[in-house]
């Protein structure tokens, strides 16, 4: 079968920190690489003051689909709930966010996509939501559920990879260089919400795709700029992230030749297109 490769993820630019080198380097290598976002992203904040923003649900939108032309996947496909916030900004009374739809209805989604992609890996938000968010935590349960399910719908998806931060990582991005850390992690207890290296199912070299990385991250400019924590990270807080992706296990439906594995489809039984039709 043609290498394919789902990602579920809840609001553009959570494909780009955590996991952006990863389906570039997938991209490359010939396969199909889509990408669902719950959300538009509306309840982000415009953090570049050159930014004129009217719309922040269609600027989000146009910055993905920048990002994915950098990281040389498939246009997103938007499932189209409303962000739910976090916080204070929590949108409890929208009955459109995706903290108010019913969950099965997300699944039933995720596995239209499914059938239409036929991905033997698929990837999403590890159980904790990196950070808690709520819709990473939806996204994580939907695409998860949507994974047991899609055996019973003629596409047994081999391999569910979650997102996933170590210790390190976590703490180096909570550090205090540059007089702050990544904003959503302060505060927050590694031992919830990082794992142990023993967790770490696949740990994927990203090296060769750090520029198409940080030119997606780049894309988001309404997320990423001079007023956001995100687009002021130090270099020692962002470079790592340029070099490694790591992921723990959500499931399996065949053996993993090694542990951890180097490559999402390592072992797996698949065709890629060359390089010259590789691209989405």
């Amino acid at each position: 079968m043609q290498a394919s490769l789902l990602a579920v993820l809840a609001h553009p630019d959570d494909e780009a920190l955590r996991c952006g080198g990863t389906l570039a380097r997938a991209a490359a290598q010939g396969a199909d690489v889509t990408l669902i976002c719950l959300t538009r992203g509306e309840v982000g904040r415009n953090t570049d003051p050159t930014l004129t923003v009217t719309d922040m649900g269609a600027q989000r939108e146009q910055e993905l689909q920048e990002a994915c032309a950098h990281l040389g996947i498939h246009p997103p496909v938007f499932l189209g709930y409303h962000d739910s916030g976090r916080g204070d900004r929590l949108r409890q009374g929208d009955p459109l966010a995706s903290i108010n739809a019913d969950p099965l209805d997300i699944e039933a989604r995720i596995l239209e996509v499914i059938r239409r992609v036929t991905p033997q890996v698929m990837l999403t938000f590890d159980p904790h939501g990196m950070y808690g968010h709520p819709d990473h935590l939806v996204a994580h349960r939907a695409a998860t559920a949507a994974f047991s399910r899609a055996g019973n719908h003629g596409v047994p998806v081999q391999r569910l990879y979650y997102a996933a931060q170590t210790h390190e990582e976590m703490r180096r991005l909570q550090s205090e260089q540059r007089g702050a850390g990544l904003g959503v992690l302060n505060g927050l207890n590694p031992d919830i919400y990082a794992v142990s290296p023993c967790t770490v199912a696949a740990c994927i070299d990203v090296r060769a795709h750090a520029a198409q990385k940080l030119a997606a991250l780049r894309a988001h400019r309404s997320q990423t700029g001079p007023l956001s924590t995100l687009g002021t990270l130090s270099s020692a807080q962002l470079q790592p992230l340029l070099e490694q992706e790591t992921f723990s296990l959500g499931g399996l439906r065949s053996p993993l030749p090694d542990y951890p594995v180097s490559d999402l489809f390592s072992g797996l039984n698949v065709r890629f297109h060359s390089i010259s039709a590789g691209a989405p």
